[in-house]
């Protein structure tokens, strides 16, 4: 396939097209594109926006993976803005261009939260769920989700709806490691909240299921069949490592430091993946042990 991406530079994108450099023809927009060449190699095409797609039409598929990480700052006011400009602009942007082609692309896979399912008890919950309270997550993947639904009447869209990606030495895994190396790992608040994850190659290949299978579209839960409460997660990060856990982080502690965004580590979904295994798909690492053997 000729694929469009956004967001190619980051975790989930690189790792993409490592995998399938081979199977497909990439081309990516970057704000660095010194950094992304290293990154990627000379046969990527490097844009520097979609303002530089002059024929959206040339390609098989849109992979928009674009937006400021969610967790790299405190949310002020302007890091809010931010957030929602990054993700919401580029999308409906290439949800226009799609429309708006003479032979659209066949398929526009856009990314998406489980935030959007919002805070919520154990109970599992698939793509039919519906958000039970709104926070500042809820109303950021509904509304990036509108404007990449203007294209489905244009080409087959899917919205990933993506859980916690586990990798090695990158990403949330990466932050989440130090004080467990150190022996000073323990749950966060009262732990009951629930996770809901996936490890880094399942993610890559769920996409490339994705873009195979022209019966899948709409929502998309990328996250592992086994969603754990916070404790179990944090008590088989330490077992994998073989250090104690004991060091529980209280939630004031976290609510001083990080404010509003302290609700992402302290309240949770169970999301299960149901489209994707109903539609035959096998994950590789169904188990948060079997995730954290690999990414630790």
């Amino acid at each position: 396939m000729n694929i469009l991406m956004t967001g190619g530079t980051g975790l989930i994108g690189s790792a993409f097209i490592r995998t399938y450099q081979s199977e497909h023809k990439f081309t990516v927009t970057t704000r660095n594109k010194e950094r992304a060449r290293k990154l990627m190699g000379d046969d990527v095409t490097l844009l520097s926006s979609v303002d530089e797609v002059v024929d959206i039409g040339r390609f098989d598929a849109v992979i928009n993976l674009q937006g400021e990480g969610i967790a790299d700052k405190r949310w002020s006011d302007s890091r809010k803005q931010a957030l929602k400009d990054s993700r919401w602009q580029v999308t409906e942007k290439l949800a226009a261009m799609i429309k708006g082609a003479e032979t659209p692309p066949k398929v526009f896979l856009s990314g998406s939260a489980i935030g959007y399912y919002g805070p919520r008890d154990s109970s599992p919950v698939n793509e039919e769920g519906k958000p039970e309270h709104t926070d500042f997550a809820v109303t950021l993947c509904q509304e990036w989700e509108r404007r990449a639904l203007a294209a489905e009447k244009a080409t087959r869209v899917v919205l990933l709806r993506t859980g916690v990606v586990l990798a090695k030495g990158e990403g949330a895994l990466a932050k989440m490691l130090p004080p467990y190396k150190f022996g000073l790992g323990g749950p966060l608040g009262e732990g009951k909240q629930m996770m809901s994850w996936i490890q880094l190659e399942d993610m890559i290949r769920a996409i490339q299921y994705l873009l195979e299978h022209d019966n899948l579209m709409g929502p998309v839960n990328m996250t592992a069949p086994g969603p754990v409460a916070n404790e179990a997660f944090s008590r088989t990060l330490a077992s994998v490592l073989n250090k104690p856990h004991f060091m529980r982080v209280p939630a004031f502690v976290l609510k001083l430091g990080l404010g509003e965004m302290s609700s992402m580590l302290l309240e949770g979904q169970a999301v299960v993946p149901d489209k994707l295994r109903n539609h035959g798909f096998e994950f590789k690492y169904p188990t948060v042990r079997e995730a954290f053997q690999v990414s630790v």
